[in-house]
């Protein structure tokens, strides 16, 4: 598929400096770009790649004034960085919409409906009264259980399970692997040692916009529902406990895990490897670092916390140049003690 840089610049609403007819057929690093790629380039780290590369476009902010000579018709936009990623979604678009039509084998059961545009992969089984809404695509090995419903516009990728009664909302995209709506991890520990699983018969719902990571897993109910709000983005391999509810527009990277029943706030940032324990509540705009322990409450809008347990990042930044030193403070303390001992022999 091929563009002209001056129809690019028209979905990005940006201006041109260069030739406006050159063709544009492929997306691509700075760096590595040839003729016919179009990239960008926003950290001004590798500002040296814009007088080598031999893109036929690049985008770039407004307000950049280049130092040498370069080859490429430039396109000037207010932010580099965000209209590439508007010109990907595009691309996205192009390349993951143009698939229509149901593929055999595969089953649909009777009862189930579906909209215009969809697609329906090889080998995928969509359950009794299920909804798939206009331009679902849902790839092969994909299992839709009885009465999910999933919205328009919504990508549901290779081998992705959707248990029973769980809702999906427009505009989503579930990666690889993902299992919405299993089992919520409840068992009742019994007098002789054993457990009695706890039957867990709420849902997940989960809102519009919303991204999941590929093998990312996210627990039905034990009653009620488990909700991901619209505008959540999740990563690979997180694990979202029943009863758990994730606030608008809030983002988690990879190895997560939130135990049950915690409400985690809007536009959160919690990155790698955080562990989250139950029932607690993390305020609005807080943000998590990496393989940070939370066991308590945040209830102060706009913290950051680091370290486990976690505390204000602050604190723990002044924690960790402390430990930094310890093997010192040691040596000075043994030192100390030495010293001491010699003075109480000379009395």
């Amino acid at each position: 598929m091929e563009f002209t840089v001056q129809q690019i610049a028209h979905i990005l609403q940006g201006e041109v400096k260069g030739d406006n007819n050159r063709k544009i057929n492929n997306l691509a690093k700075i760096q590595e770009a040839k003729e016919g790629d179009i990239c960008f380039l926003s950290n001004l780290k590798y500002e040296n790649y814009l007088y080598t590369t031999q893109a036929s476009a690049v985008i770039i902010n407004k307000d950049f004034e280049p130092k040498k000579e370069y080859q490429s018709t430039l396109i000037l936009v207010d932010d580099a960085y965000t209209a590439f990623s508007i010109l990907l979604e595009e691309y996205a678009k192009i390349i993951n919409f143009t698939k229509v039509g149901i593929e055999q084998p595969s089953y649909i059961a009777p009862t189930a409906t579906y909209g215009e545009g969809v697609y329906i992969g090889a080998f995928a089984y969509i359950g009794n009264y299920a909804k798939i809404g206009n331009n679902v695509k849902i790839y092969p090995h994909a299992y839709i259980g009885d009465k999910v419903s999933i919205g328009d516009n919504t990508i549901v990728y290779a081998g992705v399970k959707i248990y029973a009664d769980c809702k999906i909302g427009s505009q989503c995209t579930i990666h690889a692997g993902a299992v919405i709506g299993s089992d919520g991890f409840g068992f009742a520990p019994q007098p002789d040692g054993t457990y009695k699983a706890i039957p867990q018969v709420g849902t997940v719902v989960i809102e519009d916009n919303v991204d999941i990571g590929a093998n990312t897993t996210i627990d039905r109910a034990t009653m009620g529902a488990t909700i991901i709000e619209q505008g959540v983005k999740l990563d690979n391999l997180i694990q979202v406990a029943h009863n758990v509810r994730i606030g608008k527009n809030t983002v988690i990277a990879s190895q997560v895990g939130i135990s049950g029943s915690t409400t985690i706030g809007e536009n959160c940032i919690i990155a790698g490897q955080v562990g989250i324990v139950g029932h607690v509540h993390i305020a609005n705009r807080t943000t998590i670092g990496a393989q940070s322990g939370v066991s308590n409450s945040i209830e102060k809008e706009g913290t950051t916390v680091l370290g486990a347990p976690a505390i204000d990042h602050r604190e723990q930044l002044k924690n960790y140049v402390i430990a930094r030193k310890l093997p010192e403070l040691k040596k000075r303390i043994e030192e100390l003690e030495k010293k001491i001992v010699t003075l109480q022999k000379s009395k």
